[in-house]
């Protein structure tokens, strides 16, 4: 065993929460199992400020750090390797973070969008990139920031994990899998497009050398030991540091016949193949070629996802209502209709008031709303799980899964049994829930594997998975 610790920090970021994981490794490398215990967990959000919507990246910084800390110095973490939602960016020159990174959300980016396909059009970036149209992707993102004058001071340009890890490491290095969803990479060599990146008005010299899953980023240096209590010279890792490449990984499911839906703020609906698809077929149904720990790809649609229920929600509680997510969903399962609407609608992309704006989807089409938190929570499932349904059935034919046998739920999603159940029912397929915790499974297994301790491609990782984790099972109703 190249190790006698067995323990690293998983860093796990979502566009709500984050937390700071230890993942054990237990048993022989044929037999190990993995555990994790949460050692912090902390809000996240939207921070609107004059300029915009932003993070807080000083204060995320601040939280994952007191939690990474924690990590390794009472649990013995031999690495640390960090995760995130993809897209968002900060900008630097030499070490200094030129503000708060831009949320997604922002609506600045439609100028962004016009820009680029000014000067190359759609047909074209897909056909070298491979993505879904998104209007909040990098590359779009960086054609609004021009003429603002801060990407024009900007010599560097790191992605949210990759700016975590230089704050940690002081090296700049763009990790691969979460490259991939900017828009401004080759989906068939794996390098940055220097036409799209012109198209984009974007410096090729502010992009940092790309790395793959499981190569050592470099050690903490001494300023996180004085600043965060971090000891100097833990290794950080990169993982599959697109939060949606962990989950994937570490999905127990067999990639020839199953399709997947991490879900949480976001569906990501897809199939794993072993090669980019960018037919027009795929183009027409919105697809995108993501890339997953090990080469794979992610051939997945972005559906709105629970996002919808956790803005009703906090609309609900601001009003006043006393409603929690567990008691929706009981009285929403008691609803007789529910309506659907589209999930994908740019209407829901924006914080604010989600009930609202999902009656005025209705009413706008001359339909009737659903009325009350429970019709309303009961109309976002069911429409949710029709979304899901259809897109892993495109998915698998557009990825020559066939025949389709199993859909994996993973996240947060997972725990919600009413979506896991209608999903079943609407796609005729059983559905397998869990692991919850996919995202920070597979980030902690890609570090295992870097220190030896399980050894094998996926399907070792996910062997491991299915070992460790308890699996719920819906089958569709008759």
């Amino acid at each position: 065993m190249a190790s006698t610790t067995r323990t690293v920090a998983a860093v796990d970021l979502g566009a709500t929460s984050g937390r700071v994981m230890a993942g054990r490794l237990t048993g022989a490398a044929g037999r190990a199992e993995v555990h994790l215990e949460e050692v912090a967990r902390f809000r996240n959000g939207p921070a609107p400020l004059a300029s915009g919507l932003h993070w807080d990246f000083t204060g995320l910084l601040g939280a994952l750090a007191r939690g990474v800390a924690a990590c390794v110095r009472e649990h013995g973490a031999a690495s640390i390797a960090v995760d995130s939602w993809a897209v968002d960016y900060g900008l630097l020159r030499g070490d200094r973070l030129l503000g708060d990174p831009f949320h997604y959300r922002d609506p600045r980016t439609a100028r962004g969008v016009a820009y680029v396909h000014e000067r190359l059009d759609f047909a074209a970036l897909y056909a070298r990139t491979g993505l879904q149209f998104l209007p909040f992707n990098t590359l779009y993102q960086l054609a609004a920031e021009r003429g603002g004058g801060v990407l024009e001071a900007a010599d560097s340009l790191l992605l949210m994990p990759d700016l975590v890890n230089f704050q940690l490491t002081g090296v700049r290095a763009t990790e691969r899998t979460n490259a991939s969803t900017t828009g401004m990479l080759d989906v068939h060599t794996g390098d940055w497009d220097p036409g799209i990146l012109r198209a984009a008005g974007v410096d090729r010299a502010l992009l940092a050398p790309l790395v793959d899953p499981g190569e050592l980023i470099g050690p903490t240096h001494a300023r996180a030991s004085e600043y965060w209590n971090i000891p100097a010279g833990v290794p950080v890792l990169s993982v599959g540091s697109h939060d949606t490449a962990s989950a994937v990984a570490a999905v127990p499911m067999d990639p020839g016949t199953s399709a997947y839906v991490s879900c949480g703020t976001w569906g990501l609906v897809g199939v794993e193949t072993a090669a980019p698809v960018t037919t027009e077929a795929a183009r027409a149904a919105n697809f995108t070629n993501e890339g997953g720990v090990d080469g794979r790809i992610r051939l997945l649609r972005n559906v709105m996802g629970l996002w919808l229920l956790s803005e009703s929600v906090r609309t609900w509680q601001r009003s006043g209502l006393d409603v929690s997510v567990p008691a929706l969903l009981r009285e929403a399962a008691r609803v007789e209709e529910a309506p659907l609407f589209d999930v994908d609608d740019e209407a829901f992309l924006a914080p604010g008031d989600m009930p609202a704006r999902i009656s005025a989807w209705f009413t706008g089409r001359g339909l009737r709303a659903p009325a009350g938190p429970a019709a309303v929570t009961r109309s976002i499932v069911e429409s949710l799980a029709e979304a899901f349904a259809r897109t892993a059935h495109d998915a698998a034919r557009l990825g020559g899964i066939t025949p389709l046998r199993t859909i994996h739920v993973v996240g947060g999603g997972s725990l919600n049994e009413l979506l896991c159940q209608r999903t079943a029912d609407r796609a005729g397929l059983p559905v397998v829930a869990g692991p919850v915790e996919g995202t920070a499974l597979g980030n902690v297994l890609v570090q295992a594997r870097h220190h030896g301790w399980v050894t094998g491609g996926l399907e070792e990782l996910r062997a491991v998975v299915a070992r460790s984790v308890e699996l719920r099972r819906f089958e569709p109703a008759a």
